[in-house]
């Protein structure tokens, strides 16, 4: 009921040192029951017991205390707060004892091993690399190769939280296991789908490995954890999928694999960082024409029913899009010019500065200033000129640079041509304008998309998660 904890350690020490191995078993299946109620410093100093015992007795195997053994370490790696037991498990020496051990097991035993090399990877960074350097990626490959199908989850939750290390990303190409990461990335917790995803971002910013992972099927992978997963699943599955988009052979693939609409669920959604993957994204697809026509119409629909910053970004993307000259009678036909000059009386400043970069952008085509004409985008304009946010006033003076050579803006425009801002932005321009490719349409923002390679957001991102992905999986999972 209330036992006394410093005297069962006690007796359990002397079990282990003095007594038969039935006396020892009993010891250790009894601690193994008592250690999700001990105090956490009981069962701490029995790791180095149990570490030499199943470091003593790893050459039997069949041996019945080593399975047990095994099992109870699991058991303590489980508890305690931060993952310290499962450190200290580590530390001791027990978990390369267990590598050992592992290949040599029958399937009972293997099984045991397995559950509790998950947990002490999956509770403790410092774990994944002691396996890395201890050949645990090598047994994982190799099991997984002999269609372990009783244990192959564990097998894939180990990769994945492996995968997470920079050397076994590099190791998994080598050994050929590039496939199961996919795998790992197609089931089990999704937790665990999420690291696998996130390593497979960082393994394709390489074209050749990036090559071979669409050979093995990610893209539907990547597709299903967008439409399946959390928030922050969706988040990172967009981000790798933009990273196989950085190839721009793969665009058609991506996109009639339906990942347009879903792109534009994440430009509505709550997360920020999302959001921009979103536009990278977006701004990939419509390399090509029919893509770009269905992405300015599910823009359209964000600019007249989303919030705030969903708006904001879909202007953003409209930004970006109307510096390809392809996009830009794309963008006039999907009647995207009204909504963004209605924009410009947003209370919002994020989406009124957004929407006057795109105006901006727009206003160097001359088919684009009449239909902003028509929408009475000038003297909107001429209002944000005289306003307090600088990038309003750069944006307004660029758009309203492009109206001054129209005959029917002229004289308008000659009002405010002495205005700092527009005196500044025309330098800015004609500094420009001298080194400008006359194969692009001249702007302050341009992208070059002829050799593409994943954004900084998606390379800042992934590095990021993966720093951040510390978190254990639910400890009760197994």
């Amino acid at each position: 009921m209330n036992p006394n904890w410093e005297e069962s350690l006690n007796h359990f020490e002397r079990m282990i040192d003095s007594g038969t191995e039935s006396m020892r078993i009993k010891a250790v299946i009894k601690l193994s029951k008592l250690s999700n109620q001990a105090p956490e410093y009981i069962p701490s100093q029995t790791i180095p017991i149990l570490s030499n015992l199943i470091a003593d007795d790893s050459s039997n195997n069949s041996s019945p205390l080593q399975g047990l053994v095994v099992h109870c370490l699991k058991c303590i790696a489980r508890q305690g707060d931060d993952g310290r037991l499962a450190t200290e498990i580590g530390q001791s020496g027990a978990l390369c004892s267990i590598l050992r051990l592992l290949p040599q097991s029958n399937a009972s035993v293997q099984k045991i091993c397995l559950k509790c090399i998950w947990c002490l990877v999956n509770f403790c960074n410092e774990n994944r690399l002691i396996v890395a350097m201890n050949g645990g990626l090598e047994i994982i490959v190799n099991m997984l190769s002999s269609s372990m199908d009783g244990v192959r989850r564990y097998l894939l939750e180990i990769l994945s939280a492996l995968s997470l290390v920079r050397v076994v990303r590099r190791g998994l190409v080598s050994l050929g296991g590039l496939r199961f990461l996919v795998e790992a990335a197609r089931v089990g917790n999704m937790l665990s789908r999420e690291r696998a995803c996130q390593a497979i971002g960082l393994l394709g910013i390489t074209r050749r490995v990036r090559r071979m992972l669409v050979d093995l099927g990610v893209i539907d992978v990547l597709m299903e954890l967008l439409r399946v997963g959390d928030g922050a699943l969706k988040v990172v599955a967009g981000n790798t999928l933009g990273v196989i988009l950085a190839n721009i052979d793969y665009i058609d693939l991506v996109a009639q694999s339906g990942a347009i609409p879903l792109f534009a669920e994440l430009i509505q959604g709550s997360e920020s960082v999302g959001q921009e993957i979103a536009e990278d994204a977006f701004c990939l697809l419509a390399v090509g024409e029919a893509n770009a026509v269905v992405i300015a119409e599910h823009l359209v629909r964000i600019l007249r029913e989303g919030n705030a910053e969903s708006k904001a970004a879909a202007a953003n993307v409209f930004w970006d899009l109307s510096g390809y000259k392809h996009t830009v009678p794309v963008i006039r036909n999907s009647g995207a010019i009204p909504l963004l000059v209605e924009l410009l009386s947003s209370q919002s400043n994020e989406v009124r500065e957004t929407v006057s970069g795109a105006i901006a952008q727009l206003s160097y085509s001359q088919a684009d200033r009449e239909a902003l004409n028509e929408s009475g985008a000038v003297p909107l304009l001429l209002d944000l000129l005289h306003g307090d946010s600088e990038e309003l006033k750069d944006n307004a003076a660029e758009a309203l640079i492009n109206f001054f050579d129209d005959t029917l803006q002229h004289e308008t425009i000659s009002q405010v041509v002495d205005h700092p801002s527009f005196r500044s932005m025309q330098n800015r321009l004609g500094r420009i304008q001298g080194a400008s490719d006359n194969q692009t349409v001249s702007s302050m923002r341009q992208m070059n998309i002829d050799q593409a390679e994943p954004t900084r957001v998606m390379q800042a991102y992934i590095e990021d998660q993966v720093l951040a992905s510390s978190k254990p999986l639910c400890k009760h999972a197994l």
